[in-house]
């Protein structure tokens, strides 16, 4: 009968406990009032159009298939991405804990206690005086119970910042794959670009080894001096240098893309810049999009949710805690009476605790919360306006190496004639050696230019392509 008023009571202060779980002291998270995402871009690169860059997969984007090869590869070895992997898992445990705040904690435990009273203590001299043992020896079974009733949102808010925390490391680790996608492919359309221009190095080095025989010839006719001799001899010597540069610069490139691909550096396969053909449509869409495709921004948003959640946590401390903690099991003296119906025992507490003096912790963990989350907050917003920014520099970029690119092909097609031009001339001595040197370097360095431009134009499209946050899908 005893027991079964117990247990009535029990159920009774549970109830009332499930029941308060409705008075919630916690706020409803809503999305900033002064986070804008309207009208991010530049005035001249608005776009009306709701279709993006952002929506084309990596291997649409990205057609070469030799690149497309090593961003698999680099999408599965990677050493970031697998890092970031680890992270999502860690905060996948958390979530699993922060779930599993509305239940109750159980344990169990058994154990021998030995005590030796002193003979001069008050007690152990009374038991030696009645001739009793002062010895005790002690076993016990026992199971403990808790459970805290969430009656001001705390186990809510405390799960739903575990489960923001969550999302952020998976926003994140999709940050890390687009930042992987794109590096690769920079890296890779940088060593086509240096083979391109040792190509033309190479050649140019060949026509002024052939130069250094003509002038040599000329100095015999008498036509030119011992100084234009030496002049062309360093100009081939300079034009040495170029492809030495160059050959280290295309080692140095295949090291860093090797370690994109989470493998030993070494010299890798490609195609050529001549072959490659990335001009997509460039669709910026509307500045809200950031918000869902910029894993960066996205990230940003759950933290501070996260920030948000932590501070309704920080102010249900100032609350009472409504809690029922429970201990019962078998105990006994006697190791022989141990298991018996006359060893058990049990302990129920239950009861309201409101925090009173704690030496301002709780205050100040609030204030520290509410600073969290006001930084968190700034945070969000730089990382929406940092990516408007990016857009803006990658689409101005990309304008400005599309115009150069005719200008330069202009330029290094007069510079290259201007050069052919001056070694008829030479022969004929109207022109000078230093004009004819002047000339060819020209030459030279408007064809190594055009193709960086090119480069930079396919750079330009690729930042663009991860500054509106392409590539994670």
């Amino acid at each position: 009968m005893k027991l079964v008023k117990t247990s009535y009571r029990v159920a009774v202060i549970v109830g009332a406990g499930i029941l308060l779980q409705s008075c919630f002291a916690a706020k409803e998270y809503k999305k900033p009032e002064n986070i804008k995402a309207e009208n991010l871009y530049r005035s001249e690169i608005v776009s009306q159009d709701t279709v993006s860059m952002a929506d084309v997969s990596w291997n649409k984007m990205f057609t070469d298939p030799i690149l497309q090869g090593y961003i698999t590869k680099g999408l599965q070895n990677n050493f970031d991405i697998r890092i970031a992997i680890q992270n999502v898992a860690a905060a996948q445990a958390n979530l699993k804990q922060g779930k599993a705040g509305y239940f109750p904690t159980l344990s169990l435990g058994v154990d021998w206690t030995h005590t030796e009273q002193s003979k001069n203590s008050q007690i152990g001299r009374i038991v030696s005086q009645t001739g009793g043992n002062t010895n005790l020896d002690q076993y016990q079974l026992l199971g403990n119970f808790a459970w805290e009733a969430d009656i001001w949102g705390k186990i809510r808010s405390n799960k739903r910042a575990f489960s923001a925390a969550y999302m952020q490391t998976i926003a994140a680790n999709q940050a890390v794959k687009t930042q992987v996608i794109t590096d690769i492919a920079a890296n890779y359309y940088q060593l086509l670009s240096l083979d391109a221009q040792l190509k033309v190095a190479e050649k140019t080095l060949t026509n002024r080894n052939q130069s250094v025989e003509t002038i040599i010839s000329l100095k015999d006719a008498g036509s030119v001096n011992e100084v234009g001799v030496k002049q062309t001899e360093a100009q081939k010597y300079a034009t040495e240098i170029i492809i030495e540069d160059l050959k280290n610069n295309i080692i140095l490139v295949e090291n860093s893309l090797s370690i994109l691909l989470g493998e030993p550096a070494k010299k890798l396969e490609r195609g050529t810049l001549e072959n490659q053909n990335l001009n997509p449509a460039l669709q910026v869409g509307v500045s809200t999009q950031l918000l869902r495709n910029r894993p960066d921004v996205v990230a940003a948003e759950y933290g501070f949710i996260n920030a948000f959640e932590l501070t309704n946590v920080a102010r249900s401390n100032f609350y009472p805690q409504f809690r029922i903690t429970a201990t019962g099991g078998l105990q006994s003296i006697d190791l022989n009476d141990w298991i018996n119906t006359n060893s058990l025992f049990a302990n129920i507490v239950t009861g309201l605790t409101q925090p009173l003096f704690n030496g301002r912790q709780i205050r100040t963990r609030y204030e520290v919360a509410k600073a969290q989350n006001e930084q968190a907050l700034v945070q969000f917003e730089q990382a929406l306006i940092t990516a408007s920014r990016e857009v803006s520099d990658a689409l101005a970029n990309y304008n400005n190496e599309t115009r150069k690119i005719t200008i330069r092909e202009k330029q290094a097609d007069a510079l290259t004639k201007a050069a052919d031009y001056s070694d008829e001339l030479l022969e004929y001595g109207l022109v000078n050696y230093l004009e004819v040197l002047t000339a060819k370097d020209n030459a030279l360095n408007s064809q190594l230019n055009l193709i960086d431009n090119k480069y930079q134009q396919y750079l330009a499209i690729i930042n663009l392509y991860k500054a509106l946050g392409g590539g994670w899908r």
